[in-house]
């Protein structure tokens, strides 16, 4: 007999979609599912300004088929000349709902990211102020601390003087992946939230490495431990509402991932949800999964839950195609490396 899920209508507060040909073909495997997405900004050159955020989302829009509805929620890319009064002016008008923290060099296309922090003062004061939410790519790049400590580390040298020098910043720890963003979360109850990302919560750095190197597996931030895995699977099926779900779903060609110096980023805009029901499924917490993809991120972003509905089905194993054809070359849809009996309908 097949058991079926009814929840309000999921959104997605970490996505990319690129640009140009690739966004025609990705942006309709978000759109299936979800109603509402945070797009990044690093795009090359990068979204810095309210003008060049409102000439992407037309751009979004243009490329969305018909029949199908979807709203792209704008970010502004932060760099050390963001003007703070045109940060204010885009977010008054309702166009951006965060600005966008790399740190310079920590992942695809961050190489206008920030450098000096006191350089971006200003901004971040300004965003308190509006109550704007900043989301962070929460590592270092400093070449002596290690890729599996790079987030804890940022959380002790950038992340938290960040906080604490600008009272009543709104934070967005994006894609978590230890136990330590976790824990940080968990022991700031106020102005704090985090995304998990789909594919950290099936993977570990063994996927990547044991067995040859598996390039589809490949992230950033990169997957660690089993341990931190873990932690994250309990943060998300746990009902505490400063999780929610952000994919961080990052398409980039075969030919540019099965190479001497792979680009990082899972794709997994198309299967998020069939593999999100399986997790809670095996968590016991399927009764708490609306509240992870529909609700605790509306509630962050101080927006409405969507009043459309998303239907999941228990059934026989759904099949999800295994690439996405664009005009730069074929996309390989993650795997999360079991059946996936969670069937998705509007």
């Amino acid at each position: 007999m097949n058991q079926t899920l009814t929840i309000a209508r999921p959104d997605d507060w970490h996505l990319h979609l690129r640009d140009g040909a690739m966004l025609r073909a990705v942006l309709p495997e978000t759109a299936r599912h979800f109603a509402r997405a945070i797009i990044m900004p690093n795009l090359v050159p990068p979204v810095v300004t309210g003008a060049q955020a409102a000439a992407y989302r037309d751009r979004i829009l243009a490329a969305l088929p018909d029949g199908m509805t979807f709203e792209p929620l704008m970010t502004l890319y932060l760099t050390e000349d963001t003007d703070p009064a045109d940060v204010a002016a885009a977010a008054e008008t309702g166009l951006v709902k965060a600005v966008k923290l790399y740190p310079a060099g920590a992942t695809t296309n961050s190489a206008s990211g920030v450098r000096d922090f006191d350089r971006v003062r200003g901004v971040l004061d300004k965003m308190a102020e509006i109550g704007l939410p900043l989301c962070v790519h929460g590592e270092v790049t400093d070449a002596e601390v290690d890729i599996f400590d790079r987030e804890a580390v940022f959380i002790d040298r950038v992340l938290d003087p960040i906080r604490r020098a600008t009272p009543g910043l709104r934070v967005v720890m994006e894609h978590i992946t230890t136990r330590d963003g976790v824990a940080y979360v968990k022991a700031n109850d106020t102005d704090l939230g985090a995304t998990i990302t789909t594919h950290h919560l099936i993977i570990n750095r063994n996927h990547i490495l044991v067995g040859g190197i598996r390039p589809h597996y490949y992230c950033l931030p990169v997957a660690k431990r089993e341990e931190h895995r873990l932690a994250l699977r309990a943060a998300a099926t746990g009902g505490d509402a400063r999780f929610f779900l952000g994919t961080d779903s990052a398409p980039h060609t075969d030919a540019n991932k099965e190479t001497a110096c792979g680009c990082a980023g899972c794709f997994t805009a198309t299967n998020t949800m069939s593999i999100l029901a399986q997790v809670f499924e095996d968590e016991g917490a399927l009764d708490r999964l609306e509240g992870f993809a529909s609700g605790n991120g509306a509630a962050f972003y101080r927006l409405p839950v969507n009043a459309a509905t998303l239907t999941l089905t228990r059934g026989e194993a759904v099949t999800y195609p295994a690439k996405i054809i664009t005009g730069e070359g074929e996309v390989t849809v993650f795997d999360p490396g079991f059946p996936l009996h969670w069937s998705v309908s509007a």
